[in-house]
């Protein structure tokens, strides 16, 4: 069963997004390989895909926006993302995967 690829960066959980952008609404999707997979109604255009990424995030796993950041990846569909103050276990029970 494939599972979420976490690792640990400083204090932060970093692991791998793939974005659909201009789905029909935002939305967790489960995992895609080791990624987790997220549908954003948001457009790839000016970052709006990817401050639709943090804010959902961000609200999913009961952080302030500013605890969610995109690592890498800003203007592709595969991105790394480094999320603060939850633990691994929070972390994989909140997006669903736990």
């Amino acid at each position: 069963m494939p599972k979420l690829a976490l690792r640990r960066k400083d204090d932060a959980l970093v692991f791998a997004v793939r974005v659909a952008p201009r789905a029909s609404r935002d939305a967790l999707m489960g995992l895609h390989g080791a990624a987790l997979k997220v549908a954003l109604t948001a457009p790839p255009v000016e970052g709006a895909a990817n401050q639709a990424l943090l804010e959902l995030l961000a609200k999913a796993l009961g952080v302030p926006k500013r605890d969610v950041a995109i690592v890498s990846g800003h203007k592709g569909r595969d991105k790394q993302v480094a999320v603060c103050g939850v633990d691994e276990d929070a972390l994989l029970e909140r997006l669903g995967l736990g």
